[in-house]
């Protein structure tokens, strides 16, 4: 069973379309300057409005990993990353007009 063959299925791309947003948010607040706490950084997206401009930027490496599968032809997992994209642009259009 090669590598693709292994992880061509809905779960891996969902898993790494859910964990990829959350490792590119860890580096944004570590490579950005000010020296904050998580909290006070979250607090200070939250205060000028930004949150959602802050959602997109993480879930946009999504795309380099759906283009990533469908190269490689593993169109379940291309799937899954699909489906956690679009749940993402559900929460982003919430946040949006409902906070």
């Amino acid at each position: 069973m090669s590598f693709t063959e292994k992880f061509d299925k809905t779960i891996a791309g969902f898993l790494c379309g859910l964990i990829l947003p959350f490792l590119i948010g860890i580096a944004v607040f570590l490579l950005s300057p000010g020296h904050l706490s998580l909290p006070s950084y979250i607090e200070r997206i939250v205060e000028t409005q930004i949150i959602t401009h802050s959602i997109t930027l993480c879930v946009f490496p999504n795309v380099i990993i759906f283009l990533l599968f469908n190269r490689l032809d593993m169109l379940k997992a291309t799937r899954g990353v699909l489906a956690i994209t679009i749940v993402w642009a559900v929460i982003v259009f919430g946040v949006k007009f409902f906070a």
